[in-house]
């Protein structure tokens, strides 16, 4: 008899284990998904503010009408910031991309002085670049404009493509897990079926019931809420340590707000379906329980 109630218990044991790592799993994709959209518009200005625009300026144009020129585009409203590059830091960079000293070999630099700008993310569009490109190439001191517009168009459109898969993938995931989590819960109250009409059958009300298994679910809920978010962390971690760039991501209101989203949703979804298992149990005949 014993026995029987060890195995019983290490069962129970084991089932509600499960049902954690079910539910810390799910939490942990919809805790990734949430960061990428909640993110998603910081990620988008932080791709539009690298495009760049270069401002290639005449070889005879005097240093005095470079700095006006600079604090002109520096002070438009489009800019996010400007870094001037002379005839001589083109040409150094330029080498280092060649790997020979081009200079040397034709005896003069051809290079001409520019101006690198990068625009504010909210004008980094096809229409707002072209009016602010008019706009410079009327300068005497301007000689062309030069910017990768094929590039500009692909990023704006690729950035909604994106923003529409991850939202897709998103409502999808979070029907999937809510059936996973409710199929899990069910088969773990599967197991207390009899226990449960038992109850029922000898005058407990349906409350009474109830209470100790929304007091498992919640307490289920709020563990897999917390397994989900130290994998979250560890990953976000690991993930800016090998690319600096996802730095960006690091906001630490943002990220406990993901936080709090995965506690409420894995407390609420799993309540809500170990009251909807319960209920099912509660409600089947005698007969129906074999």
């Amino acid at each position: 008899m014993a026995e029987n109630s060890r195995l019983v218990r290490k069962a129970q044991h084991s089932s509600r284990l499960s049902t954690i790592i079910s539910l810390s799993l799910v939490l942990f994709l919809l805790g990734i998904l949430g960061v990428l959209l909640l993110h998603a518009h910081k990620i988008s200005n932080y791709v539009k503010e690298n495009i760049e625009l270069s401002v290639i300026l005449k070889p005879d144009v005097d240093s005095v009408i470079i700095a006006q020129l600079s604090n002109v585009i520096s002070s438009s409203p489009y800019v996010k910031d400007t870094h001037f590059v002379s005839k001589e830091e083109a040409a150094v960079l330029l080498k280092k991309d060649l790997g020979e000293d081009f200079v040397n070999f034709l005896g003069y630099n051809p290079l001409y002085p520019s101006i690198d700008v990068h625009l504010k993310a909210e004008y980094a569009e096809p229409t707002t670049i072209k009016s602010f490109i008019q706009l410079l190439s009327t300068n005497p001191a301007v000689h062309e404009i030069y910017y990768q517009q094929s590039l500009v168009d692909s990023i704006n459109r690729n950035l909604r493509i994106i923003t529409l898969i991850i939202l897709s993938f998103s409502f999808l995931l979070l029907l999937i897990s809510i059936a996973l989590i409710n199929n899990t819960i069910r088969i773990t109250l599967y197991a207390k079926r009899l226990l449960i009409k038992s109850m029922l059958l000898v005058g407990a009300t349906k409350g009474f019931i109830r209470k100790p298994f929304i007091t498992k679910g919640f307490m289920n809920g709020l563990y897999g809420a917390i397994v989900a978010i130290i994998l979250l962390s560890v990953v976000m971690y690991f993930a800016m340590k090998q690319i600096p760039e996802l730095s960006l991501l690091g906001d630490y209101r943002m990220m406990g707000i993901i936080a709090g989203s995965i506690v409420v949703s894995g407390i609420f979804v799993s309540v809500i379906c170990t009251l909807f298992a319960v209920n099912k149990y509660l409600r089947l005949r005698t007969d129906d329980l074999f």
